[in-house]
């Protein structure tokens, strides 16, 4: 039987561990291909809390996810945004097996420290309980969204320098501002 309390993760580490993925490459920044999160924990807690970012593309979800009072499908691509300390729950069908596509980028706050992206990443909307409203991407969208994630992904698997943070930081900003322009333009049509 699940627990009803959330269960909080302070680190990516621990997530990871957690859902049986192999320990990241970089302990404050990871991409996972969700397609590797194969089933949930038969002790799957009913509710999570992660205390690190969470940026997420997912497609043909066979489950629901809830967030703040919301509920989502995922039959269609779509892009959602945690802010650390919220809390979400994730609800398959009977022990079926999980069937999805996509990526997930956790960025742990210490990663942000001391970049202006720490400040500005409040600031945007869409890691808000307040909206209600998933980013649905077209697919060209999707694929400029989905070479940012790749970049980043690159770059931290490469041998880390005096530069990665720099250039990881541009990426996510890069990405954080295409979602805003997305979200932006749905909600003019």
């Amino acid at each position: 039987m699940a627990s009803t309390a959330p269960h909080r993760f302070k680190t990516i580490s621990e997530f990871h561990k957690f859902r049986e993925l192999p320990k990241p490459e970089h302990p404050l920044i990871s991409v996972i291909n969700v397609e590797a999160i194969s089933r949930l924990q038969d002790s799957e807690p009913v509710s999570l809390v992660l205390d690190f970012y969470c940026i997420a593309l997912k497609r043909n979800f066979n489950g629901k996810m809830k967030y703040g009072q919301q509920a989502y499908d995922f039959d269609e691509g779509i892009m959602t945004f945690m802010s650390p300390g919220q809390v979400f729950s994730i609800e398959v069908n009977n022990n079926e097996k999980l069937k999805h596509s996509g990526w997930i980028l956790y960025i742990h706050p210490d990663f942000l420290w001391n970049t202006p992206l720490a400040r500005k990443i409040k600031e945007y909307e869409y890691f808000d309980y307040s909206v209600h409203e998933a980013l649905f991407l077209s697919e060209k969208e999707e694929e400029m969204i989905s070479a940012i994630m790749l970049n980043i992904e690159q770059e931290y698997q490469a041998n880390i320098d005096k530069f990665s943070q720099d250039l990881i930081i541009a990426q996510l900003e890069l990405l954080l501002t295409y979602a805003g322009r997305f979200y932006n333009q749905a909600v003019s049509y």
